[in-house]
């Protein structure tokens, strides 16, 4: 472990941020890293537990306690305490193909589990996960190690996000020919541009993916299947194709006048919007739905509902409100809530933390749904009436009587998260779906009703974290590589 009474002496001390004011000027990342000598001291102050729940990645009543990947979490920081910044990234790199990128948007379930968390504060995880990876960066330890000996057995991996990019990655250590279809211009899905840049700066991916080709990836943009390539082409070219397409079927509101309503986006276009514009441009070609100047309402109370309300302040919006259907959650856990389940408490996360900075309250409204969309003589939005909601005894959200609100709203954007995998995908490979709309698969396995053809992440799983979806793509590599050539050694 790292120092014995390390988790007695040192305080957790997070990546300190920029200040609310002062980031929302940009599209930066705003986390900055603590000194080396800071971080050790985080690293002492893991106490190498002897059963430690923060690799467990256990299920607990639906949700995870501790890591999905196992990562050894022990072992890393008792190297980031001794100073062995190499050998803790050897740890790290046996468990996690991404640290770079769950480092930065990863929600910690491995802290939640944290047995410090118990009667302190947990130990500061995600954080040196991130700093051990980026020393490895840093330090020219980051280098292409393609391998040695190649198989000739090639595989299609349909889609580049965290659990296509996991699943080619390993395909391709084992020795097999791997080549990634990405149907937008840049590789990465979901990392490149359903997560804006100031949580994940896409430099950050676009170095990933070059140390990938470096080892022999190849990533083919701009190709759908369907109208680029058709799934026989791709059958007969390939010895398995593992899809990896994503939930990218968005939850609808139903309220009355959403039919032809303009300025009504779905979340992850507006960010796609956005991200490609800033990338391409600066933000300066106008190929983007700008809220600027505009009252915003947000429906949805995620991750994605958040990155939305930071993007709206970053584009200079007049107001932002943010809706969600369920009610506050507790400031702490509950008794039905233990440790090591991820606790069901509210936090501040970074849009809200610039929302209060910039308007002085809260953007957020719980409880509360849109009823009815108004709009103008010219067809776009003008306001939206809001209505508060109520659980009834089967836990059936319905209208509070005589608590309708009229607000002003000149963009609204759906947050309320997927209903499922593209079906049209779905449909061109012949796969079967199931009730979840995601492609059905023995439990555990990844191999769809199709021979040959696999699934993992999202479009197996439905709508999860980038955690996950590396793990899905790391298990069904193993799969895959069973099925070319009788066994796995991954």
């Amino acid at each position: 472990m790292g120092k014995p009474t390390g988790f007695l002496e040192y305080q957790r001390r997070s990546a300190p941020s920029r200040e609310p004011l002062t980031r929302i000027q940009d599209f930066d990342e705003f986390h900055e890293p603590l000194s080396k000598e800071e971080r050790m001291r985080q690293g002492a102050r893991c106490m190498n537990c002897g059963v430690p729940f923060c690799q467990s990645g256990m299920l607990l009543h639906g949700m995870a306690a501790g890591c999905p990947l196992h990562n050894l979490i022990p072992e890393w920081n008792d190297e980031v305490y001794h100073g062995n910044a190499r050998h803790a990234l050897s740890r790290l790199l046996k468990t996690n193909n991404f640290p770079e990128f769950t480092g930065r948007v990863c929600p910690a379930p491995c802290e939640a589990a944290c047995l410090c968390g118990l009667g302190d504060a947990p130990v500061s995880i995600r954080d040196n996960e991130l700093a051990i990876i980026e020393s490895g960066y840093a330090g020219g330890w980051m280098q292409p190690h393609p391998p040695a000996v190649r198989t000739e057995k090639r595989v299609a991996v349909v889609g580049s996000g965290p659990s296509g990019l996991a699943c080619a990655d390993m395909l391709n250590k084992r020795g097999h020919r791997v080549t990634v279809f990405e149907k937008n211009d840049r590789p990465g899905g979901l990392l490149m541009y359903g997560i804006p840049n100031m949580k994940l700066d896409k430099r950050v991916v676009e170095r990933r993916v070059k140390l990938m080709e470096e080892e022999g990836v190849e990533f083919r943009v701009n190709i759908q299947v369907g109208p680029d390539i058709s799934p026989e082409e791709l059958r007969r070219e390939f010895d398995a194709v593992v899809l990896c397409c994503g939930a990218e079927h968005p939850r609808d509101i139903q309220a009355e006048g959403r039919e032809g309503a303009g300025g009504v986006l779905f979340a992850v276009d507006f960010l796609r919007q956005t991200t490609k514009s800033l990338l391409d441009s600066g933000l300066k070609d106008g190929n983007f739905v700008s809220a600027k100047g505009l009252d915003v309402v947000v429906v949805g109370g995620g991750d994605t509902g958040n990155d939305c309300v930071g993007t709206a302040i970053r584009q200079g919006c007049k107001s932002v409100t943010q809706l969600e259907m369920m009610p506050c959650p507790p400031v702490s856990r509950t008794a039905d809530n233990p440790w090591p389940e991820f606790p069901r408490v509210c936090k501040t996360d970074y849009g809200q933390e610039e929302a209060i900075a910039r308007f002085g309250q809260d953007p957020r409204r719980y409880c509360t749904t849109v009823n009815r969309i108004l709009t103008g003589e010219d067809g776009r939005i003008t306001a939206v009436e809001t209505v508060q909601v109520k659980l009834d005894e089967a836990r059936r959200t319905q209208p509070v009587p005589g608590s309708e609100e009229i607000l002003p709203c000149g963009l609204l954007l759906i947050a309320a998260g997927f209903l499922g995998c593209d079906e049209e995908t779905a449909a061109a490979f012949g796969v079967e779906l199931s009730p979840r709309r995601t492609v059905k698969t023995e439990a555990g396995k990844y191999a769809s009703s199709i021979p040959g053809i696999f699934t993992a992440g999202d479009m197996h799983r439905g709508q999860s974290l980038v955690v996950w979806a590396i793990l899905e793509g790391r298990e069904c590599a193993k799969e895959v590589d069973a099925f070319l050539d009788g066994y796995s050694n991954l």
